[in-house]
């Protein structure tokens, strides 16, 4: 093999991307929970390089915290280079290429050319749209930001479905304990499994509400590819479509020698991006991957990349055809579509879902909902497992932002990462001390179901599990009667408004697992004034 094949920009590139994919992997690997420790800012890393986020959360929040100033290089980078972050570096990206290749004839290798298309405007027009509505308070151009969508399906679907297949797998082998002789296989996969348990995993049975959804939006769009060779990055993706205005001219462009080019397309039928409308030197910079597929295709080496001002046009360089009436049309489709996500009391604040806790630090709903992305970031360090993406609770404005399940997980008491790990700020970075103040809901007993209450039996699990130093939860003692016309004494709790912080421990402690009979609902939180039923109580010796 000679060392042209082994240094060619495709073998390049694909090692790359690799190394991109396995970082990002890696480090939503080391985002788990860890309470007590300072998490590092490095977990942030690929949004805080997201110049969409960037410019979104500006858009819709007016404010960005310092570190996604980062992503100013990507737009630098893209100036210079082209879409190479698309082509070299987007852990989405990769994966749709490695689709691409799996779907798309013998080795990959296609038969005939993907010529560029009119339809690939359509991501242009997305962004248009998802932009109008963060100029107007909507961050719904996230929820399917290329980073965000695969950090999110990797949180909430593809880690606890690989963390059952293990657990179910390993407890499999343990029971049959299969072997030949003095060797069992249990000798193997009994430190795989403790390795994965207690650095990957951490959280047992980790299990996420929704995340059939959210698996099949990302099944979706990489079956898509089975139709054309990356069809998300061609035709849907907004961060594409935002680098891609970057790349209208950049410094590093193709060139075709046309006194050597016959035209065989070998490049058109090689291009990732569909980048070329005619065989030959017809292309668009603003849709070129940067993958250099064309230039490893090129029998006659007529295809280079090399230096152009950005005040000229190379030949055959095309413009993207952006039509203004479309883009005012898409702009208007964006604010009609955020006026029907607000079309709900809950988007207006004239009404509180019961069931909708945000995390201690969360901004009043509707500036969080202005810089949320529903990374699924804070989802992942949560120690209990008690942070589930959204569904219809917080309408879908609010899709896939976090949101508190007592019943599945409380909120740790000792526990902050959720606000330092935030990448927008939605949820504030408080101190410890400072977050066990806060209040993110209200505890309340159903007393049809609460023991001492509906049976007039002892049962104070609620109050022994209540982390509040002082208890929010106290008990009373009252005379009640039983079955047989008996008198006894039962302890009845009780929850103490000043003092409950909502934490949900009490929940999720509860001796009934089907409907707890202590709940707690959004009631009484810190962030939200119109959402306290509790007033304070009067001090009778003020004369006023």
């Amino acid at each position: 093999m000679t060392g042209r094949r082994v240094m060619s920009g495709p073998r390049l590139r694909r090692a790359v991307q690799l190394a991109f994919l396995v970082l990002f992997f890696a480090l939503l690997v080391l985002a788990r929970p860890r309470p007590g420790a300072e998490p590092s800012p490095v977990l942030q890393a690929f949004f805080h390089f997201d110049p969409l986020i960037l410019i979104a959360t500006w858009l819709a929040a007016h404010a960005v915290p310092a570190a996604a100033l980062w992503s100013l290089v990507v737009i630098g980078m893209t100036i210079v280079l082209g879409r190479v972050f698309c082509g070299w570096i987007c852990p989405l990206g990769t994966i749709h290429a490695v689709a691409s290749r799996m779907f798309h004839g013998r080795r990959g290798k296609p038969t005939r050319p993907d010529r560029w298309s009119r339809w690939q405007l359509a991501k242009y027009y997305l962004l248009v749209a998802f932009l109008a509505m963060a100029a107007l308070g909507g961050h719904w151009v996230a929820i399917f930001d290329p980073l965000v969508l695969l950090y999110r399906t990797t949180t909430v679907a593809l880690m606890p479905g690989l963390q059952w297949a293990v657990e179910e797998g390993s407890t499999a082998v343990y029971q049959a304990d299969p072997g030949v002789g003095p060797v069992r296989l249990t000798q193997a996969t009994e430190p795989v499994y403790a390795f994965l348990r207690d650095h990957v995993f951490v959280v047992p049975d980790q299990a996420f509400l929704g995340a059939g959804l959210i698996a099949a939006v990302f099944v979706l769009t990489v079956a898509l590819n089975a139709y054309r060779r990356r069809f998300w990055c061609r035709y849907l993706c907004p961060l594409g479509a935002l680098l891609g205005l970057f790349a209208w001219r950049p410094l590093l462009r193709r060139k075709t020698q046309s006194d050597t080019c016959n035209q065989c397309d070998l490049c058109g039928m090689a291009c990732h991006g569909a980048a070329a409308a005619a065989p030959g030197e017809r292309w668009k910079a603003a849709e070129c991957l940067g993958c250099l597929n064309c230039t490893e295709s090129c029998a006659r080496g007529s295809v280079h990349f090399g230096p152009t001002g950005p005040w000229k046009r190379a030949p055959g360089e095309e413009r993207l055809g952006l039509s203004r009436r479309a883009a005012l049309w898409a702009a208007a489709g964006g604010v009609a579509a955020l006026a029907l996500l607000r079309a709900n009391p809950l988007s207006r604040a004239r009404k509180y879902h019961p069931r909708l806790i945000r995390p201690p630090g969360a901004r009043p709903e509707r500036e969080f909902l202005a810089r949320c992305t529903g990374c699924g970031l804070c989802i992942k360090v949560c120690p209990t497992g008690g942070l589930q993406p959204a569904i219809t609770e917080a309408g879908l404005e609010g899709l896939w932002t976090p949101r508190l399940e007592p019943k599945l997980g409380y909120c740790d008491d000792n526990c902050n990462l959720c606000g330092q790990v935030c990448p927008t700020g939605a949820i504030e970075p408080l101190p410890l001390e400072a977050k066990k103040q806060v209040k993110i809901g209200l505890a309340c007993f159903d007393t049809t179901r609460c023991i001492p209450y509906a049976y007039a039996r002892e049962c104070i699990v609620c109050e022994e599990h209540c982390p509040v130093p002082d208890k929010a939860i106290y008990t009373v003692e009252v005379e009640v009667e039983d079955h047989d016309g008996n008198r006894v004494v039962v302890k009845q709790p009780h929850v103490d408004p000043d003092r409950c912080t909502g934490c949900g421990f009490c929940e999720n402690k509860c001796v009934f697992t089907d409907r707890p009979a202590i709940r707690v609902t959004s009631a009484n939180e810190t962030r939200h004034p119109d959402n306290q039923p509790i007033l304070p109580e009067l001090d009778w010796d003020d004369p006023y």
